[in-house]
């Protein structure tokens, strides 16, 4: 058990600091999820299956 009691204005402090930290985890959690699916949803076209590259017209000939 402490010594002193714990002062009210230092449980607001608190109660307050562990609310902004979830928002910012929060807020980092969706950064982090929107770069991902934007990473992934994107179209990767390869120089060997892109339409009118000499690669994909080498073999029509």
């Amino acid at each position: 058990m402490p010594l002193t009691r714990e002062h009210e204005l230092h449980r607001r402090r608190r109660g307050l600091n562990t609310g902004l930290g979830l928002v910012l985890g929060a807020f980092v959690v969706l950064v982090f999820l929107l770069t991902f699916v934007k990473v992934t949803s994107q179209n990767l076209q390869f120089p060997d299956n892109v339409p009118g590259s000499s690669a994909a017209t080498a073999g029509e000939g």
